[in-house]
């Protein structure tokens, strides 16, 4: 199937022949559907936190947060063209809607206003001028080509989002804000960006002229680090027929396999406590009070759980382990991290239930925020079974619920909550032992999606999402947080919600 050249190139890639084979024998038999049992609601593998409980938890975690390792972990590779996409229509092609109309009704509103007004200037058009004669085509074409702004080929991280009395914000920056507000130990700040290789220097400029100023607002010293989606982690690209698909010069076709790629960067980093959040979500200073807060509490029941897991993790070291901590386990895995055992659970001995919670507990730990369902997409929490014949909860994606089964879809359309990417993750277990992630993962929760290439059709390949089946095997409990605190910029004129302005 391959020649040395092919041989060559899979190489120089980082991929092994066997990962290859593997990736065409996922095409060819697909992957299985997860079995869902029930949504997780309110009460039933979700926790709800109260006033009272919030203002507790966050005194818990700043009176916590000098003593552990604390990591902010930003996914900021993904590029802003989606956000342009009606805007590059009428750019192209004239094509007006009304998301074109606001835009140019509401033109002065965006952060960026000031840069593009300099960028027209610079060449000689008048903004006003412009408006005044409606020329929003021209407009759109200084925003988005090289003419000007170039936004259009720019990650959405390096974009104008926020507007403040007389400065202008990216999603960097407030990144940067946020961190100094909640992932704060002993004034020092961590943050680590997934960036995408063409961009990253545009990323160290910013960081590098901002963040002093951002150092000196909060009495806080950052250090930041940025890292680049692997090549190892890039999917082999088929055709319909799924034999391998080869580029015009006959190469093999290799694909970035979706977020599930970031797991071998996560799983370079280390800490105690990891907040993961996407690089769009943030909002201006003035709305950021509810998301620290939740942050912070969210972090504290994370170090809380962990805790408890690390008690039992010493006791079971002892010879002699009893019936009562065997009950006293099952019932924390029942009813707290909502981990059901396999049906012959009740037959095994006690030695076959102390190496079963040893090896349970022997986990990396995720506290997952969950906002309600308002229609946007998204991971929904769900019991479901795993591989093991365990039951626990699950971020789960449409595309892993076979939804042509009535019972099945008809239990996904009852999830309440989706997943907003707002996740408080522990890399490091019981005496400091860091994880391996990628030994957590289930490798038959990939996505197999059609794409096109020259005009060719093709099939590519999707890693085990980071939130999905990345962390199929972790330690998770689902909390629910306000919908306050998920803010996505999906499209330009999402800038213009109160939320951003």
């Amino acid at each position: 199937m391959f020649s040395e050249n092919d041989l060559q190139q899979i190489d120089k890639q980082g991929i092994s022949l066997a990962v290859i084979d593997q990736q065409i024998e996922y095409f060819r038999n697909g992957f299985p559907f997860l079995r869902v049992l029930k949504a997780a609601t309110i009460g039933d593998g979700m926790v709800r936190i109260e006033e009272e409980q919030l203002e507790r938890l966050v005194a818990e975690f700043n009176a916590q947060s000098d003593q552990v390792s604390l990591l902010k972990f930003v996914p900021a590779s993904g590029a802003a063209t989606r956000m342009f996409k009606a805007l590059f229509a009428f750019k192209d092609e004239g094509k007006s809607d009304k998301s074109t109309a606001e835009f140019g009704d509401r033109l002065r509103d965006f952060a960026f206003f000031n840069d593009l007004q300099k960028a027209m200037t610079q060449a000689g058009e008048n903004i006003e001028t412009a408006i005044a004669a409606g020329e929003f085509q021209k407009i759109a074409d200084f925003l988005l080509s090289t003419k000007g702004l170039d936004y259009g080929n720019l990650p959405k991280g390096l974009l104008k989002f926020h507007r403040y009395d007389t400065t202008a914000r990216t999603p960097v920056e407030e990144h940067l804000v946020e961190g100094a507000l909640y992932a704060n130990a002993n004034g020092k700040v961590r943050l680590h960006f997934t960036v995408s290789p063409e961009h990253r220097s545009r990323f160290e400029a910013l960081i590098d002229t901002a963040k002093k100023q951002y150092e000196e607002k909060y009495g806080v010293t950052y250090k930041v680090s940025f890292s680049e989606q692997k090549p190892a982690t890039d999917t082999i690209s088929v055709n319909m027929d799924n034999t391998p698909f080869r580029n015009a010069d006959g190469s093999l076709l290799f694909r970035p396999a979706g977020h599930g790629a970031l797991l071998a960067n996560l799983n370079d980093q280390d800490g105690d406590v990891v907040f993961i959040k996407n690089i769009d979500n943030v909002v201006p200073d003035s709305l950021k009070e509810t998301t620290v807060n939740y942050k912070k509490a969210l972090a504290a029941l994370l170090l809380h759980y962990r805790t408890q897991i690390f008690e039992y993790q010493a006791k079971l070291e002892q010879r002699e382990v009893s019936v009562s901590l065997l009950n006293e386990l099952d019932a924390f895995f029942r009813e707290t991290l909502c981990t059901l055992p396999p049906t012959t659970f009740g037959e095994w001995t006690g030695e076959q239930k102390r190496v079963y919670f040893s090896q349970k507990l022997d986990r990396p730990v995720r506290v997952c925020g969950m906002v309600k369902n308002v229609g946007e997409p998204g991971g929904g929490p769900f019991w479901a079974t795993n591989p093991d014949g365990t039951v626990s909860l699950q971020v789960v994606e449409s595309a892993q619920i076979d939804l042509q089964n009535p019972a099945q879809k008809a239990i996904f359309d009852e999830a309440t909550h989706f997943n907003p990417v707002d996740l408080i993750c522990s890399l490091r277990g019981y005496k400091g032992k860091k994880f391996d992630l990628m030994a957590y993962r289930d490798p038959m929760t990939g996505f197999i999606t059609q794409k096109s290439k020259d005009g060719k059709d093709l099939k590519a390949q999707e890693l085990p999402g980071l939130w999905n089946g990345s962390m199929s095997n972790w330690n998770t409990v689902f909390v629910e947080v306000p919908l306050i605190t998920f803010n996505p910029v999906k499209t330009v004129n999402d800038l213009l919600r109160k939320e951003h302005q």
